[in-house]
């Protein structure tokens, strides 16, 4: 009965509608601290402090609900984990543009603006979005098969060509590679008329999955898997110099742990291991030592680290938990061989073995290696080459849709990562 409840609401009610989202926003984070100026707030309603506020927090709804409807595009996106930092985000940067620029502001009515916004839409989510799941009507024929098995998701199967059967459905998925009958083609313009989503079956997949089939990559063309030179660029330069600003507050803290490291166990502190980089680059990557040297004959077994691994020592675990064992890799940004957003290095080692098991398995050194990337936020990590497979199909996904948004998402989920340990060995 209460997933019925949610199913209608989430269909139907003018709460999901992102037009009221906004509207609502806009007079809750905007309008409501500007008019408590006299009765509430100190200050009168026209002075310049009081105006400057208003557009500022206006603008910054405008810059939150843009990033939320940017990043929400992507697979496996609860809301909830993307109001918080896009209001924030928002809110910021109003923030340092009124001190940049000295003009008189409000700072009580700016906070109010910040606080009501982050209500009104965790009021919404909680009471209309939270647990509604997306319904698509399906096209039966064709490549269809695997749409049933992605989960949280609800498919109605049509009997006939018919908008009226498609009812209660947020969209229609047809795979268009299909020689379909004149009937349902006919029925899936009649669709796009009328204004209905109408998704091909391999694009929706990728969308709810995060993944890109390899054994369907010849149909994407690789041209289509390049990533957007231009943001190629500009993204090693923001990498660059968010290294070098952070650098003086990491390097005390790299000192601590190297001292923690040296108390606990003899050995080096750092663990240097050659890996591919962009290109099929050799580079060495730097971590901190997580483990005791150990006798391995194997070297891809030396190079794997395993559930309960008895190698890691106390300390090590707790950095690896805390994702923090992969700081000394800023030197690698600063070099220009990695990315904070990327698949992750492999050691050349098991680079040699999945390239001559996996297909394709190269073509994902197209963008630089990055210490966080989609993989790890969505399956942590992985050794076996059955489990490397999937994990290119995030990588492969990653570089398909190469853009500043998916990788602001990639930092909040890494964010919550390094919170929870989500996925540590």
């Amino acid at each position: 009965m209460r997933h019925d409840r949610l199913t209608r609401v989430g269909d139907g009610s003018i709460l999901v509608r992102k037009r009221f989202q906004f509207a609502g926003a806009l007079v809750i984070g905007a309008l409501l601290p500007w008019l408590a100026r006299g009765p509430i707030l100190p200050g009168e309603l026209f002075e310049a402090a009081s105006v400057n506020t208003l557009i500022g927090n206006a603008i910054a709804i405008v810059i939150a609900f843009w990033m939320r409807l940017s990043i929400e595009t992507y697979p496996g996106i609860r809301r909830s984990y993307v109001i918080f930092p896009s209001a924030l985000t928002g809110h910021g940067l109003t923030i340092v543009y009124f001190v940049l620029t000295r003009f008189p502001y409000d700072r009580l009515a700016l906070l109010a603006g910040f606080l009501l916004h982050v209500f009104w839409l965790y009021t919404l989510y909680v009471y209309a979005e939270r647990g509604v799941r997306r319904r698509f009507a399906v096209v039966p024929f064709g490549g269809i098969d695997g749409l049933t098995l992605i989960d949280g998701v609800e498919w109605k199967m049509l009997s006939r060509p018919r908008l009226h059967d498609t009812r209660g459905c947020h969209a229609i998925v047809a795979d268009f590679s299909e020689d379909l009958p004149d009937e349902w083609e006919a029925f899936l313009a009649d669709a796009a008329l009328a204004g209905r989503m109408v998704y091909q079956v391999k694009q929706l997949s990728e969308s709810l999955t995060g993944r890109v089939e390899l054994e369907h990559l010849s149909e994407n063309s690789f041209g289509s898997l390049l990533p957007a030179r231009g943001y190629f660029h500009l993204k090693g330069l923001i990498d660059f110099l968010f290294a070098l600003l952070l650098l003086p507050i990491a390097l005390p803290v790299m000192a601590v742990i190297a001292a923690a490291i040296r108390a606990e166990s003899a050995g080096p502190v750092l663990f240097r291991q050659k890996r591919v980089g962009h290109a099929g680059k050799r580079i060495t990557v730097y971590k901190f030592r997580t483990m005791r040297p150990a006798e391995v004959e194997d070297e891809r077994l030396a190079a794997m680290t395993s559930d309960g691994d008895e190698r890691i020592t106390r300390v090590g675990r707790c950095l690896r938990y805390l994702r923090v064992d992969e700081l000394p890799q800023i030197f690698n940004i600063l070099c220009w061989q990695m990315s904070w957003i990327g698949p992750r290095p492999e050691a050349e080692v098991l680079s040699v073995w999945y390239t001559s098991e996996i297909p394709y398995y190269r073509y994902r050194h197209v963008v630089k290696p990055g210490i966080s990337g989609w993989a790890q936020v969505n399956q942590g990590h992985v050794a076996e080459v059955g489990e490397v497979h999937r994990k290119l199909q995030y990588d492969f996904y990653y570089i398909k849709y190469f853009s500043p948004w998916l990788d602001l998402l990639i930092l909040f989920r890494t964010i919550k990562t390094m919170l929870t340990g989500w996925g540590a060995r």
